[in-house]
């Protein structure tokens, strides 16, 4: 089983830097990854304008993060580690998203009557300026929380099974 969870944490972690190294692509997890965005802009739709429009980008990125913190606590370091993958490619997606600020060439989901989000947050905080800078560091975010999500599930992998807690993963 060992073997298996290694191997397993070794194919996720070269799908997932194939991501980073190819952010602008449509990758299959993305499928689940737009619904949760367009979720969030409904979530945060009662809190104001600014966090409904930011409440897509960060609903991609906090459910996951949520998955990864519920699994540490449940000290399923191993399941853990494996969500890191996906807050690191959702901070990759918000990247791209942020990115395309400035040009809005990306297409939008409900076409071109929708509004950009990043577009629009830039604007409203005064930061257009600023885009490939904050899309960089976005990105950088996303690139290391999928490394330290390779470290975390490789090593978590590689671990025996707790004596203390016979379920542990």
């Amino acid at each position: 089983m060992k073997n298996f969870k290694l191997l397993i944490a070794i194919l996720a972690s070269l799908y997932f830097f194939w991501c980073a190294a190819y952010v602008g692509d449509w990758h299959f997890i993305d499928n689940v990854n737009v619904f949760i965005h367009e979720g969030g802009h409904v979530i945060f739709w009662p809190f104001g304008e600014f966090l409904h429009v930011l409440g897509g980008s960060l609903t991609q990125v906090l459910l996951p993060l949520l998955f990864v913190i519920y699994f540490y606590f449940q000290k399923q370091f191993y399941s853990a580690g494996l969500t890191l993958f996906w807050v690191g490619e959702n901070l990759l997606n918000v990247s791209w998203y942020a990115a395309d600020a400035v040009r809005m060439q990306l297409p939008l989901l409900f076409g071109d009557d929708s509004i950009h989000d990043w577009n629009w947050l830039l604007i409203y905080t005064g930061q257009l300026h600023h885009t490939a800078g904050i899309a960089l560091v976005i990105r950088l975010l996303g690139t290391l929380a999928i490394a330290a999500a390779t470290v975390w599930a490789i090593l978590a992998s590689m671990e025996k099974k707790s004596k203390i807690n016979p379920s542990y993963t």
